[in-house]
């Protein structure tokens, strides 16, 4: 049942607060995500705009100002399994879900810009189209987004997004050119060995040892490094074995690889399958090691970066010394036209994907959405 949290005439005297708060009440999940559409779709359908869906979950908006090519931003739609745990009038009313990584506040902002667009629209610089993607927590809606040809259809340029950020001071719009976040690879090592009682151990093939074995190599691996590297691997995660008394005939290893520059990762991709196969053949078990495609990593446009920097002048976003490790699907839109990406400080909150995540949605938003504006009329 579709909750009807915005009636059809007090749309448009509402603002990105309001429709943050209406968006946080309903998460949705991956692209599944009905009530999310429909009220995104509710807010834009009085604007002069064209409204679609290229994907599933997905939701478009193109304005036609007339020009030769488009500007496009992102926002994302989709939320995390996680129970909420704020206590907020306007928390969510789905149990085991939640907007705890702000992508109700970046939609928020978004579908404001639009309305600023649809006032603005003879004044735009360029044709503007706001994507509204679903699965940026799963399976990289963006990606889809993109292979659906849409930016080479409506002719975009340039694409900017923008995200929370807790710990950066709160309203301040952060990033720096080149490499801001990580790309990331799961890592998943699967070990077969021969259980045994351990009576007969010396007859067993142990898939524990072997898995520690294969952990402390890679981590030894990564330690040696250059330093100008910037790279994380941990495995969260150890499956091994049925029972205390047997040889382990089955051991399991989970993690992530994060890293920025394509030939680190493809440097570390190589090491880890090269020291399987020594494990394998010291300890005569067999490993499998996979590495997931994952997301590219998120690599701001450095003359776009530049040339926007220096057009803005003093509302120039601050300049951040190194990337994160932390990593986001906006970067294959980045693989696709140049791109820029950046962080909204949201100050001394929780974490994000922590079920007790809020944050001063009056001091904030503004202040994103105003930044926003200054992308949008930027020639």
């Amino acid at each position: 049942m579709i909750i009807n949290v915005i009636s059809e005439g007090e749309v448009l005297s509402m603002s990105a607060v309001d429709y943050r708060r209406a968006l946080h009440r309903i998460p949705e999940l991956d692209n599944q995500l009905p009530e999310t559409v429909q009220l995104v779709q509710r807010i834009l359908a009085p604007l002069p705009c064209r409204v679609f869906s290229p994907i599933t979950g997905s939701v478009c908006a193109w304005f036609d100002a007339g020009k030769s090519d488009a500007v496009a931003f992102r926002a994302e739609l989709d939320a995390l399994p996680v129970t909420e745990a704020t206590d907020l009038p306007y928390a969510s009313v789905h149990p085991g879900r939640m907007h705890a990584c702000g992508h109700d506040a970046h939609t928020a902002m978004v579908l404001t810009l639009a309305e600023y667009a649809a006032e603005h629209l003879a004044e735009l610089p360029r044709n503007v189209l706001f994507l509204f993607q679903p699965s940026e927590e799963t399976t990289g809606g963006a990606g889809k987004l993109c292979e659906s040809g849409v930016l080479e259809r409506y002719r975009v340029r340039r694409i900017f997004g923008l995200h929370l950020w807790p710990g950066l001071e709160a309203g301040t719009i952060a990033s720096r050119p080149g490499p801001l976040m990580a790309r990331s690879n799961e890592v998943t090592v699967t070990v077969e060995g021969r259980s045994v009682h351990m009576s007969r151990a010396d007859e067993g093939l142990d898939a524990l040892t072997a898995g520690i074995s294969y952990l402390q190599r890679a981590y030894d691996m990564m330690e040696q490094l250059p330093p100008d590297q910037p790279r994380v691997l941990r495995f969260g995660k150890m499956v091994s074995g049925t029972v205390r008394n047997a040889i382990s005939g089955r051991t399991v290893l989970e993690g992530s690889l994060r890293t920025y520059r394509e030939d680190t990762f493809r440097f570390c991709r190589q090491q880890l399958k090269d020291i399987g196969r020594s494990v394998a053949a010291e300890t005569g078990c067999s490993l499998d090691v996979h590495l997931s495609e994952g997301y590219p990593a998120v690599w701001n446009h450095e003359e776009l970066y530049q040339k926007i920097a220096a057009q803005l002048g003093d509302n120039a976003p601050t300049l951040m010394e190194k990337p994160v490790l932390a990593a986001e699907d906006f970067s294959f839109y980045q693989q696709y036209v140049p791109g820029l990406f950046f962080f909204l400080g949201t100050g001394d909150t929780p974490q994000l994907h922590a079920p007790d995540f809020t944050f001063d949605d009056e001091a904030v938003l503004p202040t994103g959405v105003e930044f926003l504006k200054k992308l949008l009329m930027l020639p």
